[in-house]
This record gives C-alpha cells, structure tokens and sequence, in this order.
C-alpha cells in the first residue's frame, strides 16, 4: 500500500500522488492512460470549470479548477515516465511565455489599454509561430473548440486584417439576409438536407460575428439560453404535475400557456 503525502495543500503532493497513480503499486486505469486517451477528458474538465464559474459556486469552482490542474499534472507525468519532459518544462514554458509576451510589465515597452496588449500579443504570437509549420488553409484556431467559440475567434483572425463589418448594425444585416436565405430552402418544394445544413450553419456563423461586435460571446450567449430554457422547462413541468397533470397528455395550445406563464415568473 503506498502511503499518501503529508500534506496535501501542497503542489508537490499532487506530483508524488499522480506519480504514485502511475507507479508499479499504482491505479490499472491511470497506468492505461496516453495523452491522446486523455484529452478528450481535458475538453470536458474545461467545460466543467466554464459551468462552474456561471455558477458563481466557490466550492464548484475549486473542485473544477482541481480537475484541470490534474489533467495538467497527469500529462506531464506521462511525458516524464517516457523521458520527454515534465511538469518543471511545462511550468517553465508557460512562465517563459507569460515574460515573452507581456513586454509592457516586464520590459521597457508601453501600452495605452487592453487593445494594445491585445496587439502586441499578437504579433509576438505570430513571430513565435513563423518557424512552426503550419496547416494549409486553415486558421490557427484549435479545430477542438465548439463551433461557436471557434467562429468567434475566425471573426477575430479576419478583423486584424480589415475584413470585418464596420459595425453591429451591419451585422444584424448579414443576419437577417442569412435568415432570408434559410427561409427559401425551407420554403422549397423539395427541402435539401445539406442545403438546409449549409444555410442553418451561415445564420449561426453571421449571428456569432454578431455577438462578438457586440463585445459578447456567443458561446456564452448560448449556454446562458440553454440554463434560462432548461430552468423554465422543469418549472413548468412541476406546475403542471402539481396540478395532477402529465405534459404528455396536454394539448400543444395548452403546453403554450403554461410556457407563457413561466415565462413571466422564471427568468
């Protein structure tokens, strides 16, 4: 049995834990464990403290934060074991990184607000990355982001070069011109599957690009509604119970005038 470390505040006690996880004495499943298994639980570790967060629960959100500092740990003790690197080289780059890119604070240079930081991160970005081979045709954006999130940051890529709206209100153009455009293969005799997906996926790229003129994310935008929706669902569907009702027995119109009365009372 391997004794767990004595103080376990301590970030050092994290290492000896995960490395006692993947030692001989250690867990079947930790030891199964490759960066690529992994990283579909880092998405959702992600995911998990971004939910949190909303939540704006301390304990939720240092639970979360726990479970992506062990992603973060347990990657780098599998690079150690295969004589890569570890955590010291991750905790290096990252510092090194933070120095590089923040001149203003740890050299000489001066910025007026965010958006010349914003600039000057960028270009030192892009000088980090001339050397490194790039993918053809696509933006240096991680394919793995939601849709959403990922179209933001296209929208971002574009503007530093000019093409972009000049403002929101010639957005909300773009939006409704795509909504048109949705409406006619909806309206066709013979609705296309792909024609449908093409154009329903152009109303959320132009409504995204919306959100971000607006200083919004639509990512966030998105999971606000899903909370908003999902809160006035299950109300709803407790009144109707506690009136000795099931939804499934109620007609459309009815399930409407429930919805409507929610509506007023839940936000």
């Amino acid at each position: 049995m391997v004794q767990p470390p004595e103080h376990l505040d301590r970030f050092e006690s994290l290492n000896e834990i995960v490395k006692a996880l993947r030692g001989d004495q250690g867990c079947p499943w930790d030891k199964e464990q490759t960066h690529r298994t992994l990283a579909p639980y880092a998405v959702e570790e992600a995911f998990e403290l971004a939910e949190a967060i909303e939540s704006g629960d301390d304990d939720s959100i240092k639970g979360e934060l726990g479970d992506v500092l062990l992603q973060v740990v347990l990657n780098a003790e599998i690079a150690r074991q295969e004589n890569r690197f570890d955590i010291s080289d991750v905790v290096r780059s990252i510092s090194e990184k933070m120095v590089r890119r923040h001149p203003h604070v740890f050299s000489n240079a001066e910025v007026a607000n965010s958006a010349d930081v914003l600039k000057n991160w960028s270009q030192i970005k892009a000088a980090e990355k001339a050397g490194q081979k790039k993918v053809e045709g696509r933006f240096d954006v991680p394919v793995a982001l939601p849709a959403l999130a990922r179209s933001h940051k296209i929208g971002d890529k574009t503007k530093r070069v000019g093409f972009d709206w000049d403002n929101a209100d010639d957005v909300f153009k773009k939006v409704l011109e795509e909504i048109d455009e949705l409406k006619v293969e909806l309206n066709a005799k013979t609705r296309d599957a792909k024609a449908l997906e093409h154009e329903i996926g152009d109303v959320l790229f132009s409504v995204s690009q919306l959100a971000r003129h607006l200083g919004l994310e639509a990512e966030q935008c998105l999971r606000t509604a899903n909370a908003r929706f999902e809160n006035r669902y299950f109300t709803m569907k407790k009144n109707i119970e506690a009136g000795g009702r099931t939804m499934e027995t109620m007609k459309p119109a009815e399930l409407e005038a429930e919805w409507q009365k929610v509506k007023l009372s839940v936000d």
